[in-house]
């Protein structure tokens, strides 16, 4: 007679839980069409919420970008949106995001299409790469120069303003530090503060070694080119002072609503805390590019696009092949 083998139980990977989609994506800028292009890669399910125009729009080109330098950033999207063709399981959809909900083991969402209707879907995991807005000071004509006469980064924009005379807004440490590192470019640098700078007398001292003026003159308004770009800087008084740009480092806030009501812990600066695998204080929920702490560079965000979509993917993978 035969031996009979004892016959081992089967392990089965945990149920889980129905959805329509492995991962939902908001925000369709750099960090969300990389994200979505690695996960279309790894055969994952994915929607992309498409909410509109990205913070950079007004710029004329997308600096500092391997292989891309000087891209608009209309076409830089709409490239990156191209290449998500190929991928059958990535479906990109122009929707906002008004409803964001926790449930187990998953996430619903409702979101608003191009029609004004609303719809539901849910998700196994939600990656935040909805970017950031900036609050521009309350100056006359900075908001009509924003992208051009009006700069807030001398990497993306210092390359084509080098040489020239340049002014740096603000007070404090943050203005002494951009007005610093803007010398690096031109040696026309004035500082304006618009009214008491507020600096100490360190940060005056280190500006002076430096040649960098200052002036604590109350800001009338702005006056620019027809182009876009800063023409003078007038003051209260009547007095104009000629400069080819302006740089400012606004305050800025989530672009993204809900994320108090998920309970995302933020950092001091309030910007979305992350561990090093890209995910928040939420199980689940994920965060890229300029929604997080750090350097805010179109090329970083796509980097952290795509390590956040690994980390994604890898998380799926280990619920559905246990141990």
């Amino acid at each position: 007679m035969p031996h009979q083998v004892a016959s081992l139980p089967r392990r089965h990977a945990p149920a889980q839980p129905t959805t329509d989609y492995d991962v939902v994506i908001i925000g369709a800028g750099s960090a969300g069409l990389s994200a979505a292009l690695t996960l279309g890669r790894a055969l994952r399910r994915v929607m992309v919420c498409n909410g509109g125009a990205p913070r950079n729009a007004p710029s004329p080109g997308v600096h500092s970008f391997f292989t891309r330098d000087g891209i608009k950033p209309a076409e830089l999207l709409q490239t990156g949106l191209q290449q998500l063709q190929p991928y059958e399981t990535v479906e990109v959809r122009t929707a906002q995001v008004t409803q964001l909900r926790k449930q187990t083991g998953l996430f619903e969402l409702v979101a608003e299409g191009e029609t004004g209707r609303s719809f539901t879907v849910t998700a196994r995991k939600v990656l935040l790469a909805t970017g950031v807005e900036d609050e521009l000071p309350p100056i006359d004509g900075m908001r009509d120069l924003w992208g051009r006469g009006v700069l807030h980064c001398p990497y993306c924009h210092g390359w084509e303003v080098r040489n020239q005379p340049i002014a740096i807004y603000g007070r404090g440490k943050i203005v002494t530090g951009m007005a610093l590192l803007v010398s690096r470019w031109t040696t026309d640098v004035i500082v304006c503060t618009d009214g008491a700078g507020h600096l100490s007398e360190n940060a005056r001292r280190r500006l002076r070694q430096q040649k960098i003026k200052l002036r604590e003159d109350p800001i009338s308004h702005l006056e620019g080119k027809p182009n876009g770009e800063l023409r003078h800087i007038v003051f209260e008084n009547g007095e104009k002072l000629a400069r080819y740009a302006l740089f400012v480092h606004p305050h800025q806030h989530q672009r993204f609503g809900l994320l108090e009501s998920l309970g995302c812990r933020l950092t001091s600066k309030g910007a979305v805390w992350v561990n090093k695998h890209a995910q928040t204080s939420v199980g689940g929920l994920y965060a890229a590019g300029d929604i997080t702490p750090g350097p805010q560079k179109a090329l970083l965000a796509a980097a952290e696009g795509m390590q956040a979509a690994i980390a994604i993917h890898e998380a799926l993978t280990r619920e559905e092949c246990p141990k």
